[in-house]
Formats: structure tokens, sequence, C-alpha cells
């Protein structure tokens, strides 16, 4: 079976992804189950991963959209405590030290309506079907 090209999906216009701020949800599909995926905005660029700690698969917010801990530097599971780098999905600190949450690949584009955060979705994560 060949690999099918899927198309981009826009996730929110880009000033909606805030820096450090709250991440965009979007439902997916992963490894034949339901998921959610994750956009946050750090240094200036978007960046997605699957909502699933590496510690315990357990989505990673608190209250819906809040993945950064307090200083709004790291992703932070509210589980576990587990800390993720938002650039690299690296774990940092707790109990998965090491591991890594699984990417998602986001871009940042113009558009007509204006410039837009897109997930480049890919065959094992793509969105759900509607």
């Amino acid at each position: 079976m060949s690999a099918a090209v899927l198309d981009p999906v826009r996730v929110c216009a880009a000033h909606e992804l805030v820096e450090g701020g709250v991440g965009v949800r979007c439902r997916a599909s992963y490894a034949g189950g339901e998921a959610v995926v994750f956009f946050v905005r750090y240094n200036g660029r978007p960046y997605g991963y699957l909502n699933r700690c590496a510690h315990v698969p357990m989505e990673l917010d608190w209250v819906e959209g809040q993945f950064f801990e307090s200083s709004g530097l790291y992703l932070m599971c509210a589980t576990h405590g587990a800390i993720y780098e938002p650039d690299t999905g690296r774990c940092v600190g707790g109990p998965c030290r090491g591991g890594r949450l699984r990417p998602v690949q986001a871009d940042e584009r113009d558009t007509p309506e204006g410039r837009a955060v897109f997930w480049l979705p890919d065959n094992d994560l793509r969105p759900a079907d509607s």
C-alpha cells in the first residue's frame, strides 16, 4: 500500500496561537483509535504534538488547552508532572525523563484570509473523520 498524500489542515489563525499561552486541540485518529493533537507557540513558531504523555498515555492538559506550566517555558503533564521542552517534545523532568512526545508537523502560512497555522498530517496520525 502506498503512502497517501494528505492535505494540510487549517488549525487556527496565526494570532490565536499566543506565545506560551493556551494551545489549540484537534481531534485525530492514531493507531486505529481516537486521539487528540495540540498546537502551541514557542519562540515565535508553532509546534504540534500528540496529546499523550510519554509516561502514561494520558492527555497532558489540566484544563482544556492549558499545556504550559506557569512560567510558559515548558509543557507539563497535569497528571504526573512530566515537563517537556516545547520545541523538541523531550521530557526534561519527571517520571519519563528522556522520553519524548510524539511530534505533529505544524506550519505557518499566508492565506487569502490572513496568516494561519496548519497541521501537516501523516499516515499514522491524521484528522478524525468528521
